[in-house]
């Protein structure tokens, strides 16, 4: 029960924090990029079952792989892409969280 409370507070609730307290001034900008990060979930179409909740997605699906998460962390040294690759650099860090509590 608490899991997925903390799974989706993760998502959803701490962004709004992080776009208030880092990006003050766009901060609505912010947190639609933090919400719209959710999207790279789409790679779970290709797994079977889609939707398993004893599987860890960090290194499964193919945007939450190593080479994708170096892709996101390079996308933080260029001002362009920062808040781009900080957004799913927290989401890929809120699905470890999740399989750190499995």
């Amino acid at each position: 029960m608490i899991q997925p409370l903390i799974h989706y507070g993760f998502h959803f609730v701490v962004p709004l924090f992080i776009a208030l307290l880092f990006f003050r001034k766009r901060w609505k900008v912010a947190y639609l990029i933090f919400i719209f990060a959710i999207f790279i979930d789409v790679d779970h179409i290709l797994a079977d079952p889609i939707f398993d909740p004893n599987r860890c997605s960090v290194g499964f699906h193919p945007l939450h792989s190593y080479y994708a998460i170096t892709g996101y962390t390079i996308m933080l040294f260029f001002n362009k892409t920062r808040i781009f690759g900080l957004a799913l650099l927290w989401h890929i860090g809120t699905d470890l969280l999740d399989c750190w509590m499995m």
